[in-house]
């Protein structure tokens, strides 16, 4: 890309400036720190990048054009100045009734996606009455047992007016059948539903837990999805590979990278070992990226995941489709780096994390509310959290121009550093016979738990500054409005529950779970049956326990 004579005089003019112009500054004032280095990855920062740190980049395959191979600088080849990325805030309150209230108002606000949160015993696939699920219904986000649920989470929204992500894993192809079957009770053809359903329990195994059966019948379980999806709801994305939860567990921005992308990786296989063509079902493979306080290093993360993927698809599984080569992908500002102290310094940290996402690609954003570190967001720090992305979409400029720092030495050198190290690990990671072996082994486990390790250590010793937290604290905080789950709601909910079960058909219930246990035990898909179950007001835990009953329980 650049001329070898060229390149020669730079190198020869950097060490000239080294030694006649940053030596004598360094010895009379010094630096802040003897080292700088990525924030979470630990690269070392040089003090200045020139043409010669990219000597070897070469425009054609390593940039491009948006829209066009290998993705480097987009998906799409006009970007945000065709149309901004999807607004989307996660939100689910206690009840379902509280969280179509929450949704009608962030509409009202200009929201331009809906991201549904689950509590945590819908995660785990329990009704709200189990004994595993008291004093946790509505605690993490909306309750769901059943279809009724459903009914009134989106009263008064159309299925076929929103975009919806669900963040759910184990039970996701559940909560994706009561999705398809509202639209049916609606009358939105599937064909035209729109959204993303999680569905990644492989990042459950490594970072979140909140797992239900083994991984084998779990991997069925996706691939089910896929089929379905690709033959009914071609608009709706089959999974969000989620590096978010690996990150927020500790991981490096390269662990990050090639974690989420080996158990792309894993997904990929197990849908061709189950007889689907990549090109009918990569499509509508989507990701999910935490985006952190490094603004650098998060855009070439953003920037070096398209290139890396483009590369996986199309010479490790043989992609034709250009869309199955586009790494598309959802971003949310970092949960894990919101302080309980001086709570307002987190409108900051989430307004830079989102100015990250944006300039480096995102097609979709979820801003964090700034008391999120104490619980639930309240409704004016949810406004605050999209406002925070609509300024950076109307006033700030970040997203008229496509890949604004596409050509910047550091930003071009790092986006290199991070891919190559993120090979290197996805190359560790098939010696040990792939992403599933490497988590029942508990390796990929152990790297990440070293790094969270080092990092809390760095925290605890005032190496790492997290101002107001180890360094510009202050002595007295302000009380806070704390957004609570009520003992009442709980009990409301479950008395919901009795109603759905005492209203329902009893047999067409005990049939449809039935029909899930014969078609579990075979090599029928799943979703189908799913679908008459939800119909039929079948609960979450009931359909759950009938998929238990022939999968079993995994224990890790």
């Amino acid at each position: 890309m650049f001329d070898a004579e060229d390149l020669e005089a730079i190198r020869e003019n950097r060490e000239q400036w080294e030694e006649n112009t940053r030596a004598p500054t360094l010895e009379r004032f010094g630096e802040r720190r003897e080292e700088f280095t990525t924030d979470t990855d630990g690269q070392t920062i040089e003090p200045l990048y020139t043409p010669a740190d990219v000597a070897d980049l070469d425009y054609g395959e390593d940039l491009g054009f948006p829209g066009e191979e290998p993705y480097t600088r987009g998906v799409y080849p006009t970007m945000y100045r065709g149309r901004l990325w999807t607004m989307r805030q996660y939100a689910g309150m206690g009840t379902a009734a509280e969280t179509n209230e929450r949704y009608h108002y962030l509409i009202d606000e200009g929201q331009t996606g809906l991201s549904m949160a689950f509590d945590l015993p819908t995660q785990m696939g329990y009704d709200s009455d189990a004994t595993m699920a008291e004093g946790e219904v509505g605690k993490s986000g909306v309750a769901i047992d059943s279809l009724r649920d459903f009914e009134t989470v989106f009263d008064g929204i159309s299925l076929g007016e929103v975009s919806t992500s669900m963040t759910i894993n184990a039970p996701a192809s559940v909560l994706l059948a009561m999705y398809v079957a509202l639209g049916d009770e609606q009358g939105v053809p599937r064909a035209e539903l729109r959204g993303t359903v999680q569905n990644d329990v492989l990042k459950e195994y490594i970072a979140r837990k909140t797992y239900i059966y083994p991984p084998e019948p779990s991997l069925g379980l996706i691939t089910d999805v896929f089929e379905f999806c690709a033959a009914e709801t071609p608009k709706f994305n089959t999974i969000s590979i989620s590096g978010y939860h690996i990150r927020e567990a500790g991981a490096t921005a390269a662990q990050e990278l090639a974690f989420t992308l080996g158990d792309g990786i894993e997904y990929v296989e197990a849908a061709l070992d189950a007889g689907l063509a990549v090109d009918d079902f990569a499509p509508q493979l989507s990701f999910f990226f935490a985006s952190y306080n490094d603004i650098f290093e998060e855009v070439a993360k953003f920037r070096a995941a398209r290139r890396m993927w483009k590369r996986i698809a199309e010479e490790r599984f043989g992609a034709e489709s250009e869309k199955s080569k586009q790494l598309k992908f959802h971003t949310q500002t970092a949960g894990s780096t919101l302080t309980a102290q001086q709570v307002e310094n987190n409108v900051v940290r989430v307004a830079y994390q989102a100015l990250a996402g944006v300039l480096g690609g995102t097609q979709s954003l979820h801003t964090n509310g700034k008391d999120e570190a104490i619980s639930l967001p309240t409704e004016k720090s949810v406004r605050t959290a999209l406002r925070t992305q609509q300024i950076l979409a109307h006033e700030s400029g970040a997203a008229d121009t496509v890949d604004p720092l596409a050509g910047s030495y550091y930003v071009e050198a790092l986006t290199d550093e991070l891919e190559q190290e993120a090979f290197e690990l996805l190359a560790e990671i098939d010696d040990k016979g792939g992403m599933l072996r490497a988590i029942e082994s508990e390796w990929v486990q152990r790297q990440i738990q070293d790094v969270a390790f080092e990092r809390q250590r760095e925290i605890d010793e005032g190496e790492r500054i997290i101002v107001g937290v180890n360094e510009f604290e202050v002595d007295e905080e302000p009380d806070a409005d704390i957004e609570e789950v009520t003992d009442a709601e709980q009990e409301n909910q479950i008395d919901r529950l009795e109603t759905v079960r005492d209203e329902r058909d009893d047999d067409a219930v005990e049939e449809s779970l039935a029909a899930i246990r014969e078609a579990a035990d075979g090599e029928e898909n799943l979703m189908p049956y799913l679908i008459d179950a939800v119909k039929a007001y079948a609960t979450v835990g009931e359909i759950c326990d009938a998929m238990r009953d022939v999968f079993g329980e995994y224990q890790g």
